[in-house]
């Protein structure tokens, strides 16, 4: 069994460029973190703090200018995007903002599209048990316009779990959600950290930020706390 303190993600003297017209913006500069196994990690700073692009290094949607993410041990930044698009569906499970359910897709088929990419066998068990895992078994049949707000953000979520990865990181999950629902889909969230899933959460919230074991802030693209 991996020991909890063993780091799942780090990140080596990251550094992010873009080139807006003929100027350079470092969107991250020198960003080094590691998160361990088992972790639930918050990830706040304000607007234009290097949030969005630290969840896309860290969920493996890009990769840096300058240094180095290991994922479990393997150096993703030096991966082509085949590579990383297998290691995000083994490894990571993602959770937005917008729910991004297919409308035409029952809850159960929505659930099973990740597997349909990773080759697994009994995929509508699967997919079922995810959804009961959410409390959602009595909605297997419903497409989205049939749910809640937070029913569907379950089905996210379930979508996520499916493939059984170690890290679920989610994007503001509960920004298009009341406050009730949310609460209710951020003690989901603490229930799978206490099961044991590594919970990465990117949000400028403070009433979601005090859900995390551990905080990590940004400012102008660096860590100034942690």
């Amino acid at each position: 069994m991996k020991g909890k303190n063993k780091p799942i993600i780090s990140l080596d003297n990251v550094w992010k460029n873009y080139q807006v017209g003929d100027v350079k913006v470092s969107a991250l500069r020198g960003v080094s973190l590691d998160i361990n196994l088992g972790e639930f990690v918050a990830i706040t700073g304000a607007s234009g703090s290097g949030k969005s692009t630290m969840m896309n290094m860290v969920g493996a949607l890009d990769v840096p200018t300058k240094g180095a993410i290991f994922l479990d041990g393997k150096n993703i930044s030096e991966m082509h995007e085949s590579d990383l698009a297998a290691i995000r569906g083994k490894k990571i499970g993602f959770v937005f903002q917008q729910f991004n359910l297919l409308s035409t897709l029952t809850a159960i088929e929505n659930v099973m599209l990740p597997m349909e990419f990773q080759d697994v066998s009994d995929s509508r068990t699967k997919a079922l048990s995810a959804l009961n895992l959410v409390g959602l078994g009595d909605r297997v049949n419903h497409k989205p316009k049939e749910m809640s707000g937070g029913q569907q953000q379950r089905v996210a979520i379930a979508r996520a779990l499916v493939n059984n990865p170690e890290v679920i990181l989610a994007d503001e999950p509960t920004g298009n959600l009341d406050s009730k629902t949310g609460k209710e889909i951020m003690t989901l969230f603490t229930k799978l950290n206490k099961e044991g899933k590594t919970i990465v959460l990117i949000t400028h919230d403070m009433n979601l930020i005090k859900y995390g074991r551990r905080i990590v802030r940004l400012a102008d693209g660096q860590v100034v706390g942690r």
